[in-house]
């Protein structure tokens, strides 16, 4: 995988920037970068982007609009994004900007997102109206004012305050103010929990005017000063000066480095003059300055080496280390937390102390050191050795996956073929979805499989570890993740390296098995502890054995513990002094027993107390005591501040529990922080519930509210803006995408293609209902027959309906909930609108889903669009529909652009290669979205870690009001910044010796006066990751174990209250010494049913191992222990009784399978680990472990023995191999105890409760059915109320039968019949009889089998139908329903066009016909035979386009990718011209801009002088080169030509590999072709390049660029070939001018076009709009060709033509034959707007034959209106027939068929007369003219002889006719009855006197 390269230099002006390397935008304003990303970071940004420059500009409320933010939103924030030195591929010829649909799919996304924000939805800040809003300058009272508030206070008002940016800007500056803001802004940097605030605010500092210019004009004026005041007053603001520039260069090292080095040089002789003059100066600055210029110039070497990080990588700055040897001279301070390349790739042995377990400590540094080293090796080993072993195998293995996919790691878990999806907007920051290949990962059973766990690490890798990037596990959902999909959110580091990245690339994921997100807390911990801040020293560190009173004892020791005290004592117990042992009450008074009464004491006197407890001694029970005395008496510890008490525990069910108790008398103060919690009480102590509170919104100060609010719109802004794009990212991936959101990223004639199907019949074009759909083989009838077709191939076994089954809490589940912790962070207007967010996101993704996906998978049954005849498609097609597209889409086997290039018709290729153009496509698309996003991206990030700092103040300012304060370990490791604040000064650990003691020392701060560690080292113990680190360095050990095992005071717990006697026999001895039992456990009654209450089931069946995993099962103990839970819930156990332990994960499942909710519903089933602490009286043991090794795995550790056995009340029933397990002594010892009451045995006897004598030996679960119902198998013989006799065998529960349903047959009579009741006994008998019997059906006679209740008449008869259907094939229905309408019985047809075709006999009937299929083959004009079928060319009338390639070769060098074409069409592929100053961005085939900079080709030996397009003036040089190689071997080229990358002496064979035979002579010297890379000897070279010609091809063209000897590639970028490369570039541009045309012909030939179409434009507005609308906007064009115009001309002259046909159709065609005439220009409207439409000859000659019989038919038409005004149709019906028959022939119509029509009509005119007036039309224009009347003037007698009125046309006299006596004319402008307009004289409708009936009488567009 190649690298991306960095690059350190500064870049020239050429570039985009101006000489002080700084961006501009498009208005020739200086933009800024946004945060973090200056200087070297836009440089990164350039590699990363694609070479596309995109200036970044500030977005906070007070920066200024450079160039009104670049341009338009779309326009990128720099005003230039489109510029830079290369274009996506996607771009240049498609259409640039957002389609219509795309447009649709931004609106969207933006409606769901932005209109319900709560005034947000409009522009993303305040003045958008055009105004600048300034805003207001901090002051200097303001500032006065802050500099005595806390230092975050300090630093969140200044970070988030607009007005300090515009005060930082303000030139020239008093040097008061300069001091105040040094002032301000240094205690801003004290600040230690607000990381991302001060580095916002170290940003702002760094592009300020104050740092750049007012500080320097300070600094420099200290020395010329004279007054003694101030003099004295520099020291102190030098010092401030210093502290905030060594931040700023910590923070920025690399784009302030130079400013600040300038600063420092100025410092330095200001300290200088001043001492000299007598001003002293304090250490700390000296220390600074030396600091601060040994960074400087640590920094500048790095830039030298070209090596210095961005601002974004973690820098180490510089550090004094010890003297001592090897790795041990390292500060752990110094060491990263996350791995190192060099720990993948080297043999790395990390240096480790062992966990001091048995002596002390010599010093807390190694203290510290030690837990720090193992801590982060127990999480970085897996993955280090986990790679190492995966990086060896891949060498192995030769680079293929395939066989990796199938192996197992170790350490490590890998995912293939991962990339990321879609960016999500989260509370703690940008994550991303990824997709990983899960076809390897199909055996996991996501809900409880520990892969991609919350908070997991992943690294992922594209080049083999060289580089990676860290990310953890942020949400999980297992049904996500069985489709490849996690979340995951990136490091900070690992952003920035991710942004340098391609956007579509593959990585390799690795996931460590280690909960990273623990780790790193404490590591940070660890880190930021100072040795003498660490408590009590004297004990963890030197394990000093005398423990002291806490020091607010030793002030004043005087507790009252009458609270405490049982209810009867409470008044008779006094104040007393502590300290004193006398004084104390009695145990009695205090509800205690012995050990807890010492427990209580020790704990209430001692600073650090350690109290053991085993399984049911009643550790919480004390606890609590002691929780309550030292809260009841809260004025001894927490006189001086208000401190709270901070309980800690393991577990989040442990803390509940804790927590409730002092909730029983501390109603008020509690804040429980941590995971999830079932506890409802606690749920108003949430710390997420107490920040939402009304109480707190009061009390919080005015500046977080401020800083939240501001910083929250940002957020808004900002998600928004990204929400936008990952919608469309998310849907893009969801199923198939509708084609108009990929046109832009499809080749142009691809999307023509696409928009041109096979033509499904040959008489009418029906437009698919999704053409995506349809090419991607996913349409209705194309997956119907691929189905039958494949019907026979891979069909995936029917899945059977599993039955439910019990819910086991999954380990999966438990874990993530111990992990996941609230803190807060989403309260304000954020947190009360989780719900409805998450509501509107999902209406919002609805929403953009059926805009952009024509096929949803997640809603496969509701299609995007059906048409007319809705396709049903079966559940198993469905099913196997949504499996195809599932699995095409996860592919990632793009087509290549070379592939596509050579993809003329998309329709014509196979489905698999569609797909991979498909996913080509998709990729342009999720790519240029990606793009889009990426700014937004890193400002939300920006914005979330300032939010988070404002969130710990908030935090902060409820934890400081709390009393109490409960967390989990993993809370307090992640609050730890937050304690340290808070300053605890009493600290109750529970499960104190479950806790890592890292974890452990993390929870305490300075402040820690008290500390009480409850807990039990001997159940279980910390889990390191590592089994040696755990072993062999004691990483295992707890503190609280490893302070008893050195012998501090501690006290055990001796009285046990849980255990019945013969269960607690078990733990005593063998684990515990001794442990006494409390009177109440032997009051217990025995288990029902069984002859026992503890008993240990041996076996020898063996176990199963777990493919993912390394955990077991053990089906035979799964099986028994399932059956005995059985057996017990039928002796009336409620299942909350009952309780499942298990040792092993994959045994969990294993007993889930076979218990289905039904009956097992209740029962709990856990893993012994996480059920510490827990309880129930019946606990059945599952141990699992059983194989012929003899291996017990951790069932040799008597901690987890111990949790196991001590869980039950009442009865404990263990199942195992007794055989193995008694090798392990602590096993035999208690097998030893069990026989002794003969509790161990093969078999378990089962007692029957109602026959006790009847007793069952239980070896496996088959032997329960000897207990049926949980009795035994005699019958019951229990009378039931209805009569009958129970049917069960004898059964334990429900003895009166109350519950009982009989399931006897029913005996009741139901009718007349004496029919029975055919139900069974207890269930209510129907009201009509359902039995049935024999009937004749009256309408046909038939008999059938009717229900007794029904009429026969009202039956459905089954039997089939005898009728003969009017074709006479007999109908397909059943007798009692409707015959069918269509036959379906397959005959021979005969098609209108004369072919005949098998097909459904209902055709013979329809108007319908099917699609002929009979080839064409046809001869086109172009030479070749037509491709198309009788239906696809219309029966000959319009040829389908030929298919033909071109293949010629362009003047450009490219090959024509056109179809058959006369005139090849300029090239539309990116133009591949370049120099060395610039690249031309047009298309190939248009002419490109000279380059006229100064040629660049100079040697020492000889220039150029001319421009850089012309011919050089000077020689080739001839010199050898002086250079040397990387290698140390003298270059092979020529002086003043780039040196080869080839040496002759290490590329030996390369070099003088024989070409033209000049190669092996030696002083060959030798040239290499940038353009493909190959290496020629010089002389040969010179003499090819001054050939004429170069082989065959160059005759057929003449004039093109010379070519690579080898490869053929085009030589374009050789200086020393440059006049060869100019003179071709310049004869090719010659020879593109006359392709396009020239412009001024151009231009003309466009005027001409305008003009033709204006002249026409009236009619074609009226009668074609649509392509109207479209011809305007193409002749408005910017650049056309003369091949576009030739294009333009032909579609607008026969756009006019039929314009004018529809005119004439609408005013003089009869209603039928105007709607038949539309539908045949329809036809030809269809074919003239073809996509494909190119006009060749064949083209040209179809239209034209079509459209000549259109405008016959016109004619026709126009004929017969007139003659049905006149009544004349009847007498020439059969010549009109004969007409229409011979113009609507299928075929084309040939000249001939055109002569006969004529000949016909003339025949026609000949017998009627279009006029009717016995003249012909000449005459009767004649007549006509001569009158000169207008329209409205000619009338006629009621026998149609024709007279005219003149003047105003109206009748106002009589008169007789001269030829038939009748009357014409008439009176008052009202004709006589029988006169009528004469229309046939001038086509008037009304008489003329009115002039608004003189208006009807002409056409309104004319005017």
């Amino acid at each position: 995988m190649e690298k991306l390269p960095f690059r350190s230099g500064r870049r020239g002006t050429h570039n985009g920037q101006n000489e002080n390397g700084q961006h501009e935008n498009g208005h020739g304003q200086r933009g800024r970068g946004r945060g973090r990303l200056q200087g070297d970071r836009v440089r990164e940004q350039e590699v990363r982007r694609r070479a596309q420059s995109q200036e970044h500009s500030q977005r906070d409320a007070d920066r200024q609009r450079g160039g009104a933010r670049g341009g338009a939103r779309g326009g990128g924030r720099g005003g230039h994004r489109g510029g830079g030195a290369e274009r996506l591929r996607f771009g240049g010829g498609r259409n640039e900007q957002p389609g219509g649909a795309e447009r649709q799919v931004m609106r969207a996304g933006a409606e769901g997102t932005g209109a319900r924000r709560g005034g947000h939805n409009g522009d993303r800040r305040e003045g958008r109206d055009g105004t600048d809003p300034s805003p207001r300058k901090l002051g200097y009272k303001t500032l006065e004012d802050l500099s005595k508030q806390e230092p975050s206070v300090v630093a969140i008002t200044l970070s988030s305050n607009p007005g300090f940016r515009a005060l930082l800007g303000e030139t020239p500056m008093r040097p008061d103010l300069v001091q105040l803001i040094c002032l301000v802004v240094s205690k801003a940097f004290t600040s230690r929990t607000d990381r991302g605030t001060l580095q916002h605010l170290a940003n702002i500092i760094k592009e300020s005017k104050f740092l750049s210019i007012t500080l320097l004009h300070y600094v420099g004026g200290m020395m010329s000063d004279s007054n003694q005041t101030r003099r004295a007053q520099f020291p102190q603001h030098l010092e401030y000066i210093t502290a905030i520039l060594l931040e700023v260069l910590s923070i920025f090292p690399a784009s302030s480095v130079n400013t600040v080095n300038m600063l420092v040089t100025l410092l330095q002789a200001s300290i200088n003059t001043l001492r000299a003059s007598g001003v002293d100066f304090l250490p700390k600055v000296e220390e600074k300055m030396e600091t601060l210029t040994g960074l400087i110039a640590h920094l500048q070497e790095k830039s030298r080496e070209g090596t210095l990080r961005t601002d974004k990588d973690t820098y180490g700055l510089l550090t004094n280390v010890d003297d001592n040897e090897g790795e041990e001279q390292e500060d752990f301070r110094n060491i990263p937390l996350y791995p190192t390349p060099e720990e993948f790739h080297q043999n790395h042995k990390p240096f480790l102390r062992q966990n001091l377990t048995s002596r002390r400590y010599t010093n807390t540094h190694l203290y510290l050191d030690t837990h720090f080293r193992l801590l982060r090796e127990d999480f970085v080993r897996p993955l280090r050795e986990g790679i190492q072993q995966l990086l060896q195998d891949q060498m192995a293995m030769g680079r293929n996956d395939n066989p990796l996919k199938k192996k197992r790691f170790d350490d490590i878990r890998v995912y293939f073929s991962t990339y990321l999806v879609v960016p999500k907007c989260t509370h703690t920051g940008l994550a991303y979805i990824v997709q990983f290949d899960v076809q390897p990962l199909k055996f996991v059973r996501w809900q409880n499989s520990k892969r991609l766990l919350f908070g997991s690490l992943v690294c992922l890798s594209y080049d083999n570890f060289e580089s990676f990037l860290f990310a953890t596990v942020s949400d999980r959902d297992p049904k996500y993740l069985e489709k490849g999909q996690v979340q995951i959110t990136f490091t900070e580091e690992s952003r920035v390296k991710l942004a340098r990245i391609q956007k579509n690339q593959l990585f390799l994921m690795v996931e460590t098995t280690a909960y990273f997100e623990a780790y790193r807390y404490v590591l940070e911990g660890l880190k930021e502890q100072t040795e003498d801040d660490l408590p009590f020293q004297r004990y963890i560190v030197e394990c000093s054995t005398d423990v002291l009173p806490p020091a607010y004892l030793r002030r004043r020791d005087v507790y009252d513990l009458s609270d405490v005290a049982k209810p009867e004592h409470k008044n008779s117990i006094r104040p007393f002094n502590s300290l004193d042992v006398d004084a104390w009450p009695d145990m009695e008074e205090l509800g205690l027993d012995e050990s807890q009464m010492k427990a209580f004491q020790l704990a209430l006197t001692k600073e650090l107390a350690i109290i053991q407890g085993p399984p049911g001694t009643g550790k919480t029970y004390v606890g609590l005591k002691i929780a309550q005395a030292l809260l009841t008496n809260k004025d001894l510890w927490n006189n001086t501040n208000s401190a709270p008490m901070l309980v800690v525990c393991y577990t989040n069910h442990a803390l509940d529990q804790f927590l409730e108790g002092i909730h029983k008398f501390l109603k008020n103060g509690i804040v429980r922080v941590g995971g999830r919690s079932n506890s409802e009480i606690l749920k108003q102590f949430n710390l997420r519930q107490l920040t939402h509170s009304q109480h707190f919104k009061r009390t919080l100060p005015t500046h977080l509210r401020t800083a939240y609010n501001q910083i929250y719109r940002q957020l808004c802004d900002e998600e928004r803006a990204i929400k936008s794009q990952s919608l469309k990212l998310e849907c893009s991936l969801k199923g198939v995408m509708r084609e108009t959101f990929l046109q832009r990223f499809m080749l142009e004639r691809h999307w023509m293609n696409l928009n041109s199907p096979p033509m499904e019949d040959g008489f009418e074009i029906k437009k698919k209902p999704n053409l995506m759909m349809e090419w991607l083989g996913l349409g209705s009838t194309p997956f119907q027959q691929r189905e039958s077709e494949t019907a026979n191939g891979n069909e995936e076994e029917a899945m059977e309906e599993e039955e439910d089954l019990i819910e086991i809490e999954e380990e999966a589940e438990l874990i993530q909930a111990e992990r996941m912790i609230e803190d807060g962070w989403t309260i304000g207007p954020r947190a009360g609108r989780d719900d409805k967010k998450k509501r509107n996101m999902e209406e919002d993704v609805r929403k953009v889903e059926e805009l952009m996906l024509a096929m949803n998978l997640d809603n496969v049954d509701t299609r995007a669009e059906q048409n007319e005849k809705v396709w049903e498609v079966q559940k198993h097609q469905r099913k196997k529909m949504k499996q195809k597209v599932r699995h095409e889409l996860g592919l990632s086997s793009d087509m290549t652009d070379q592939q596509e290039e050579n993809v003329f018709d998309v329709w014509s290729l196979n489905l698999k290669d569609r797909w991979r153009l498909y996913r080509l496509w998709v990729s342009r698309y999720r790519i240029e979205v990606r793009t889009k996003a990426l700014e937004s991206e890193e400002a939300y990030q920006n914005a979330v870690d300032r939010m988070a700092d404002v969130k710990r103040q908030e935090n902060l300012h409820v934890l400081r009001e709390a009393t109490v304060i409960g967390m989990t370990t993993t809370g307090a490791a992640k609050f730890r910044k937050a304690l340290q604040e808070v300053r605890p000064c009493l600290v109750i650990v529970e499960e104190a010796a479950e806790v890592l003691e890292a974890h452990t020392i993390t929870t305490l701060s300075r402040a820690c006066q008290h500390l009480i560690l409850i807990g039990d080292h001997q159940q279980l113990r910390p889990s390191a990751t590592v089994f040696e680190l755990a072993k062999n360095f004691n990483l295992e050990m707890s503190m609280f174990e490893r302070l008893v095992n050195m012998e501090l005071p501690f006290v055990r717990l001796n009285y046990q209250h849980r255990m019945r006697p013969d269960i607690a026999r078990l733990l005593t001895p063998h684990i515990y010494s001794a442990l006494e039992n409390h009177p109440s456990v032997f009051e217990y009654e025995n288990i029902k049913g069984l002859n026992t209450n503890l008993f240990f089931l041996e076996h020898n069946h063996l176990e199963e191992e777990i493919k993912d995993g390394k955990s077991h099962q053990n089906t035979h103990e799964a099986k028994f222990v399932v059956a005995l839970c059985q057996y017990l819930l039928l002796q009336e156990y409620k299942p909350e009784q009952i309780t499942i332990l298990t040792t092993y994960t994959g045994q969990l499942h294993c007993l889930r399978k076979q218990m289905p909710a039904s009956v097992f519903s209740g029962v709990k089933v856990h893993v012994v680990d996480k059920y510490q602490g827990e309880e129930n009286d019946i606990i059945l043991l599952s141990l699992v472990r059983s194989n012929p090794q003899g291996k017990v795995g951790f069932l040799n550790i008597p901690n987890r023995v111990c949790v196991a056995l001590s869980r039950a009340k009442k009865g404990l029933y263990c199942i195992g191999n007794s055989g193995i397990l008694s090798t392990v002594k602590l096993w035999s010892n208690i097998f030893h105890t069990l026989r002794e009451k003969e509790q161990v045995g093969r078999a378990l006897t089962l007692c029957c409760q109602n026959h006790p004598n009847r007793q069952i030996k239980a070896s496996k679960a088959d032997d329960f059915n000897d207990a049926p119902e949980g009795g035994c198998t005699q019958p019951c013989e229990f009378r039931l109320d209805c009569g009958h006799v129970c049917t069960r065998a004898c059964h334990p529960y429900d003895p009166d039968h109350k519950e009982f349903n009989c399931t006897k047959k029913c005996e009741k009579i139901l009718c007349n019949e004496g029919h029975k009741c055919t139900l069974t006994c207890h269930e209510i008998c129907p009201k009509k009889c359902p039995v049935k019997v024999e009937k004749i059906i009256p309408q046909c006679q038939h008999t059938q089998m009717v229900p007794c209740h029904q009429d026969p008449g009202t039956f459905i008869c089954g039997e089939p139908c005898m009728k003969l259907l009017p074709c006479g094939h007999r109908c397909d229905s059943v007798c009692g329903r409707s015959c069918s309408t269509r036959c379906i019985v397959t005959v021979t047809l005969k098609l209108r066009c004369g072919h005949n075709q098998q097909g459904p006999c209902f055709y013979k009937t329809s108007t319908e016909q099917p699609e002929c299929k009979v080839p064409c083959k046809h001869q086109l004009k172009c030479g070749h035979d037509c491709h198309g079928t009788c239906s696809k060319c219309y029966q000959g009338r319009y040829h389908a386009p030929c298919p033909q390639r071109c293949e010629r070769l362009l003047i450009c060098s490219h090959k024509c990718t056109e179809p058959c074409t006369r005139d090849c069409p300029p090239c539309r592929k990116p133009c591949e011209n370049c120099c060395v100053h610039s690249k031309c961005k047009r298309e190939c085939g248009q002419s490109c801009a000279p380059c006229i900079e100064p040629c660049n080709w100079q040697c020492p030996h000889q220039s150029c002088s001319k421009l850089c397009h012309e011919p050089c003036d000077r020689p080739p040089c001839t010199e050898p080169c002086r250079k040397t190689l990387d290698c140390g071997h003298p270059c092979i080229g020529l002086c003043g030509d780039k040196c080869p990358t080839k040496c002759r002496f290490c590329d030996h064979d390369d070099v003088l590999e024989i070409f033209f035979g000049t190669e092996d002579e030696p002083d060959a010297r030798f040239i290499q072709l940038e353009d493909c890379g190959h290496i020629f000897e010089s002389t040969a070279m010179d003499q090819w390049m001054s050939e004429v010609n170069q082989g065959p091809e160059e005759q057929q063209v003449a004039i093109k660029l010379k070519e690579c000897p080898r490869c053929k590639t085009p030589i374009r970028k050789n200086l020393r070939y440059g006049s060869h490369v100019n003179r071709s570039l310049a004869e090719i541009e010659m020879v593109k001018k006359k392709i396009n045309g020239r412009e001024s012909d151009i231009v003309e030939q466009r005027k001409i076009l305008k003009n033709q179409w204006v002249e026409n434009q009236k009619i074609c507005q009226i009668y074609i709009p649509k392509e109207d609308n479209e011809i305007q906007a193409k002749l408005e064009k910017t650049y056309l060709t003369a091949s576009d115009l030739w294009i333009l001309e032909n579609k607008i002259d026969f756009l006019i033509r039929v314009a004018k046909l529809l005119k004439v159709r609408n005013k003089k065609m009869l209603f039928t034959d105007g709607y038949k005439f539309r539908q045949g220009v329809n036809q030809f409207m269809s074919w003239l707007n073809n996509t494909s439409q190119k006009f060749t000859d064949q083209q040209v000659f179809d239209l034209q034959r079509e459209l000549q019989r259109l405008n016959l038919l016109a004619e026709l038409n126009v004929r017969c209106h007139i003659a049905d005004t006149k009544d004349q149709m009847r007498k020439m019906q059969s010549e009109v027939q004969e007409i229409r028959h011979a113009l609507e022939m299928p075929g084309q119509f040939t000249d001939q068929d055109q002569l006969n029509v004529k000949e016909a009509l003339k025949s026609l005119d000949e017998k009627f007369p279009a006029t009717g007036l016995g003249i012909s039309e000449e005459e009767r224009k004649m007549i006509v003219s001569a009158m000169r009347m207008p329209p409205g003037h000619w009338h006629k007698c009621p026998n149609g002889h024709v007279y005219v009125i003149t003047e105003c046309g109206g009748a106002n006299q009589r008169a007789k006719c001269p030829d038939c006596k009748a009357s014409i004319g008439g009176e008052n402008h009202t004709l006589d009855s029988g006169n009528r307009v004469a229309t046939e004289m001038d086509g008037s409708q009304h008489s003329a006197w009115s002039e608004a009936n003189n208006l009807l009488n002409f056409d309104p567009h004319d005017f």
